[in-house]
């Protein structure tokens, strides 16, 4: 007969293997990165700069940069970003194909136009009377909040991001999060991507998690009722002690194998102790 122990390990492993071995397939090289457009051209439209040699000919322009901006946003958050072809864009926008190029070049040019958005639409508010723990702990939602709402951003490789006003009033905003806490301009740089960096990774999991239960024709509740009893018969406790424990630990306190919310908070509780100790080394 299997321990209590055991009987509450079985769910929880369940749960997470199902979880991980759906997500790690998901886990390989962006498809989709920024940068991939012609410099001069993206920074052009980046920044709505007029076209130094506009065609003479070509479809008359009915819709604005802006609105082509926001249908492409609006299909990415609704379908993913490879449903944001410009054929589907033209049609979204009720224009057709080669009136779509007259506005944007081409998707990589647009993938650039589209983060620049959502980063210009983040809120920015004045915090420069809180503790800086609290202000980096608000820029670290705010980007959680943006990848909730935009899947899609968080599947984006950024190496060479889109140089726009929205990115740089984002970049000038989180970086004043760090004011007063002694670290010069390259660690200052370094702090803020290490918490970005763990913001899109934490949404990333979270994101996996949500699309393995989607993709799954089971509820939780059925894949515990389906796999439990198999499990317990095979898996010795005594051979796994420290997994047995820990996993039944983890699973009753969290009431799932993996909880985003649980996830992010310890995520980001150490870092901010992390950079704690930077600072107070700083000062």
């Amino acid at each position: 007969m299997r321990s209590p122990t055991l009987r509450k390990l079985t769910p929880y492993i369940v749960h997470r293997t199902a979880y991980r071995d759906l997500a790690c397939k998901d886990r390989r090289v962006p498809d989709h990165h920024t940068g991939g457009g012609d410099p001069a051209h993206t920074l052009r439209l980046l920044w709505r700069q007029p076209d130094a040699d506009p065609p003479r000919r070509g479809p008359r322009q009915g819709r604005s940069l802006d609105e082509i901006v926001m249908a492409a946003i609006a299909l990415a958050d609704a379908e993913g970003l490879d449903a944001v072809t410009m054929r589907a864009l033209a049609q979204a926008v009720g224009v057709a194909p080669m009136t779509l190029y007259t506005y944007v070049p081409g998707k990589a040019e647009l993938l650039d136009l589209m983060l620049d958005a959502i980063y210009a639409d983040m809120p920015r508010p004045d915090l420069s009377d809180q503790p800086w723990r609290v202000r980096v702990a608000a820029l670290a939602q705010d980007n959680r909040e943006l990848f909730t709402a935009h899947p899609w951003a968080a599947e984006v490789a950024t190496g060479r991001p889109p140089l726009g006003p929205g990115l740089m009033a984002k970049y000038e905003h989180e970086l004043r999060a760090f004011d007063d806490t002694g670290l010069d301009d390259v660690t200052r740089d370094a702090a803020l991507t290490f918490v970005l960096d763990f913001v899109r990774a934490a949404a990333r999991s979270a994101a996996e998690a949500r699309s393995a239960r989607q993709q799954s024709a089971w509820t939780d509740e059925q894949w515990w009722t389906a796999n439990a009893p198999l499990l317990a018969q095979v898996l010795d406790e005594q051979q796994y002690p420290t997994a047995v424990r820990v996993g039944a630990a983890a699973g009753t306190a969290q009431n799932a194998a993996y909880h985003p919310d649980h996830a992010y908070t310890f995520g980001l509780t150490r870092i901010l102790d992390a950079l704690t100790t930077l600072i107070d080394q700083s000062s």
